[in-house]
């Protein structure tokens, strides 16, 4: 349980360094007896693959020396991003890279929580935090749209993404949060349990009283 642990986060921080700039959103990990079947997922799947899948062998060949896999003990797929608004891996690495451009904070950010929203997230907070332009370090916070913020429901419904990003000033962290419309576990759940639908009531039907008899 711990080395699986291990395993994918050494394969997403070597996946984020290489593919940071090619849009790269994430990894999904499948195993079986026999194999380990490894799907990137990214904005531009092209990028990856390379001329004639040249890229993407590489890759396949450079997590088979780290992790000593057999030859057929790895297989890496490339799968596109349907929503990219609604992954906060995406849309950090979008702030992270916009940063380093030299683009101002607030315009980022705002561009950022209008993508998100528009593709029909029901919330969302960005934070940057660090020496943004005084020399005192600060934090800076975002909110857009509903939140939730404990219990369980967070992991089923809150996407998480943390980035650093290196300045001449110093370095920046940057964290998205975006609260989904689905459930991470299962897309097709879209029930919250702290949800609570109030219904328009119902016309009164009484019942009509019986006439004394006398």
């Amino acid at each position: 349980f711990v080395a699986q642990g291990v395993f994918e986060a050494e394969l997403n921080e070597y996946l984020k360094r290489e593919l940071g700039e090619d849009g790269y959103g994430g990894v999904e990990i499948r195993s079986t007896p026999k194999e380990k079947t490894i799907i990137i997922r990214a904005e531009n799947p092209t990028n990856i693959l390379g001329q004639n899948a040249s890229r993407i062998q590489e890759i396949s060949k450079v997590i088979q020396t780290r992790f000593k896999f057999s030859d057929d003990g790895v297989k890496v797929y490339v799968d596109k991003i349907n929503a990219k608004g609604l992954s906060a891996i995406s849309q950090a690495e979008t702030l992270k890279n916009r940063l380093m451009a030299g683009e101002a904070v607030r315009r980022v950010v705002n561009g950022c929580l209008r993508t998100i929203m528009e593709s029909g997230a029901k919330g969302c907070e960005i934070v940057i935090s660090g020496k943004l332009r005084a020399q005192r370090a600060k934090a800076m916070k975002f909110r857009e749209g509903y939140m939730i913020r404990t219990g369980y429901p967070t992991v089923q419904h809150v996407d998480k993404a943390i980035r650093h990003v290196k300045l001449r000033q110093g370095v920046l962290g940057v964290k998205v949060m975006i609260m989904l419309p689905y459930s991470l576990e299962n897309p097709n759940v879209r029930v919250e349990p702290d949800r609570i639908s109030v219904h328009p009531p119902k016309e009164d039907l009484s019942v009509p009283t019986m006439a004394s008899t006398s």
